[in-house]
């Protein structure tokens, strides 16, 4: 491998598919496979990164349906709350 790209820390996957076909138009297949596993490791953590991302934006449409149901339930307590009372239901305040 050229000494410029060993030192280089944060490859991207197109580097490396292009560095496999240049592997290949020289027929030095002597470190195709490492290139090759390389390829893979980052695929896989592509495919990670997008079904986090995926179970996030579930994650934020669950919170927002189950934030919607908190406020009905606050706001059917509070109809409750005054519907007793204009039903002449004593108050906690005035039970003690």
């Amino acid at each position: 491998m050229p000494e410029e790209i060993r030192y280089y820390l944060q490859r991207d996957l197109c580097t490396v598919l292009s560095e496999l076909r240049t592997a290949y138009e020289t027929r030095n297949f002597s470190y195709m496979l490492g290139l090759i596993e390389e390829a893979q490791s980052m695929a896989n953590r592509m495919e990670a990164g997008l079904g986090e991302v995926r179970d996030l934006k579930r994650m934020n449409e669950e919170w927002h349906e189950l934030k919607a149901k908190i406020m009905k339930m606050r706001e059917e307590v509070e109809d409750a709350k005054g519907r007793w009372a204009n039903e002449g239901g004593a108050t906690r305040e005035e039970t003690k």
